[in-house]
């Protein structure tokens, strides 16, 4: 059996990172009366937003996270980043409610590319280095 912690570790952080993104919107759905859509309402927008990229950029940086860890690169690097993505995709959440708190969603969105990135050359090194 092959043991892929920092993917395992990342995969579960990332489960409750989008449960309470979840459970920001419902919350905000039940105050609101809203069930279906946003009603119109910026606020529900942003929360439902937050969580749709959420879910649009976390499936191709775990892809990455597991095939690099599969790859046998250093898992401790490997967790560093993992780690910084998920801060960076709470601070983006966190952003998404405007006002004053909106420079967290730069924060979080300058991360989550930026890593996302590093994970992207670090695998293209990885598989250039397959072939020599």
């Amino acid at each position: 059996m092959t043991i892929v912690p920092v993917f395992l570790g990342t995969a579960a952080a990332a489960a409750l990172v989008n449960g309470w993104l979840v459970a920001r919107t419902g919350k905000l759905r039940r105050a609101l009366g809203i069930s279906v859509g946003d009603g119109g309402n910026d606020a529900l927008l942003r929360r439902m937003r937050a969580q749709a990229n959420f879910i649009e950029t976390t499936p191709f940086f775990l892809f990455l996270i597991l095939g690099l860890e599969l790859s046998g690169v250093n898992q401790i690097a490997l967790a560093i980043v993992a780690a910084l993505f998920i801060l960076a995709r709470l601070s983006h959440g966190v952003g998404m409610e405007g006002g004053e708190k909106a420079r967290f969603r730069v924060y979080g969105m300058t991360t989550t590319t930026c890593v996302t990135i590093a994970l992207i050359l670090w695998a293209i090194v990885c598989l250039l280095k397959s072939f020599v």
